[in-house]
């Protein structure tokens, strides 16, 4: 709880342990085991920042600090360690917190939302969980879209742009370097899976005001903006590329202040092992840079995490104030990563650090935080606070209720969507398939009038070969009429004497027989 300007966060007999608030953005680390109590630890420094003025981002992934806008309840277990740690002399009070709740896929929070420009290649690369070589082809793309005034603002816009570049590479190459299709193809289906995991409602605009997050309420306290992970912690790529790209993007849009007397914001990064695993050591360094440089511009960061070994060595350095829950410690990796969390400590000469890590009870951590000079404390073991706000879930009634009150209700409830490298370049292949077409269609026409005026000379060559034909047979067929006329006129001057000769002849046999029969008669009566 807040209390003389502290955040106090645990007691050991009379001892308090406090986080100062100008060293508070020095970072911070929560560990320990499952069900060892960091996410009580997480809530009451949340809720001390809260009520020190100091915004708060935290991710829910388990859906149990949605109740932080809940006031809490005294039960017997609260009630003993409120006795315990006799925090009725500090005023403690069970209530609860200003609250905004956000959803990437914005169906419990207003939604998040961002362009493809504004993530960048390299955060992208790493939802997509892309090669160097492919991030490199990325990178062109997004060179081109650049230089070309291309909006990359959803993923339908660097789809059409892939396969814009992809299709036109050979114009790009001498400027920008090789691209190569297999590349792009890789990036297609990996975009395919990441909208399948639902990122295609990230991708857009409204983008987010990332001002929205240094908010207070009109009693000065400090907004707890909460990220509903629940769904997007499934999707762990993607959980982890988001919270990184809103650490980059904290990190680009706030100004240098230097050494404030407490924070403008607290980020708080739970299940961080998510954040680095994996990543190759290019990355790494630009991540471990902004968590070195970003403290200069007024914001904390606090990683939660199982083992002190989840975090990268580099960063771990530069993680001032430290709470350290138990760790089972039976196989010797195990043992290797208690001896590491206790070396981290300024050891206390009444107890042994290593023994006490693994000997610690639900509710008690081992605690160092950073002294005015900046100097780590010896470590303390101590007993946690219990948070004034509710632990748990709440109903869909209520989280309704406290998203329609905010004040940005209605801000980014709608999806906008402007002209942008998708409409452009669709219009563009519109515009060059319609001229495509026409062009193919002129082709089509000469060809075809080519061929119809060869068909039609061929046509008239073949008319002319008939018409000649014709004449020719024509005038063959009056020389056999001339012919047969002339054989004609013959045959009938022919057929005349032969008809003479025929009569004549006939005549001739006619009178014999008239003779012979007359003298045959003649020579019968005779002899009668």
């Amino acid at each position: 709880m807040y209390t003389n300007n502290q955040i106090l966060v645990g007691k050991s007999g009379n001892k308090e342990l406090s986080i100062l608030l100008k060293m508070a953005n020095r970072h911070g680390l929560i560990t320990g085991a499952s069900g060892s109590g960091k996410t009580i630890t997480l809530k009451v420094i949340a809720e001390s920042f809260s009520d020190a003025g100091v915004p708060v981002f935290l991710a829910d992934v388990k859906g149990d600090l949605a109740g932080t806008a809940i006031e809490g309840e005294l039960n017997e277990n609260v009630q003993k360690r409120i006795n315990k740690l006799e925090l009725e002399k500090y005023g403690f009070e069970c209530k609860k917190f200003p609250v905004r709740f956000w959803d990437l896929y914005g169906e419990n929070g207003h939604p998040i939302r961002a362009t493809i420009e504004s993530v960048g290649p390299d955060i992208l690369s790493m939802m997509l969980g892309l090669s160097e070589a492919q991030e490199g082809n990325l990178d062109i793309v997004f060179e081109v879209a650049k230089d070309e005034g291309l909006q990359l603002i959803n993923l339908a816009d660097l789809r059409s742009t892939l396969q814009y570049v992809a299709e036109n590479k050979d114009k790009y190459i001498t400027k920008y370097g090789n691209i190569t299709t297999q590349s792009v193809g890789v990036i297609q289906r990996s975009l395919l899976a990441l909208e399948k995991q639902g990122a295609d409602k990230f991708f857009g605009e409204p983008a987010l005001d990332i001002k929205d997050f240094f908010a207070n309420d009109t009693d000065g306290r400090g907004i707890i903006n909460i990220l509903h992970a629940v769904e997007l912690f499934q999707s762990p790529d993607l959980y982890a590329s988001f919270l990184l790209w809103l650490l980059n993007t904290l990190f680009t849009n706030s100004p240098e202040v230097g050494d404030l007397d407490k924070p403008k914001m607290v980020f708080f990064f739970d299940e961080a092992h998510l954040l680095f695993n994996g990543m190759p050591s290019y990355r790494l360094k630009r991540i471990i840079q902004v968590v070195k440089l970003i403290r200069s511009r007024g914001i904390g960061l606090y990683f939660i995490s199982q083992k002190p070994t989840d975090i990268p060595d580099d960063i771990l350095a530069q993680l001032g104030n430290r709470v350290q829950h138990s760790l089972r410690a039976y196989t010797p990796s195990e043992l290797k990563v208690v001896k590491a969390a206790a070396s981290a400590f300024r050891a206390n000469k009444e107890f042994d650090t290593e023994k006490a890590i693994s000997e610690l009870g639900t509710g008690e951590a081992l605690v160092s935080f950073q002294d005015e000079k900046g100097t780590p404390t010896v470590v303390e073991c101590v007993t946690i606070l219990p948070p004034q706000s509710s632990m748990g879930a709440i109903d869909d009634m209520t989280r309704t209720k406290i998203i329609n009150n905010s004040s940005l209700c209605g801000k980014y409830d709608e999806a906008i969507d402007n002209e942008t490298a998708h409409e452009k370049i669709s219009k563009h292949n519109e515009e060059k398939a319609t001229a495509e077409e026409a062009e193919r269609k002129r082709i089509e026409d000469e060809k075809r009038a080519e061929k119809e005026a060869k068909e039609a000379e061929k046509q008239a060559k073949a008319e002319e070969r008939a018409k000649t034909l014709e004449e020719k047979q024509a005038a063959a067929l009056k020389r056999e009429q001339e012919r047969l006329a002339e054989k004609k006129k013959a045959n009938s001057l022919s057929g005349k004497a032969e008809k003479v000769v025929t009569t004549g002849i006939q005549r001739g046999v006619t009178n014999a027989i008239s003779s012979t029969i007359s003298k045959t008669i003649k020579g019968i009566f005779k002899f009668k």
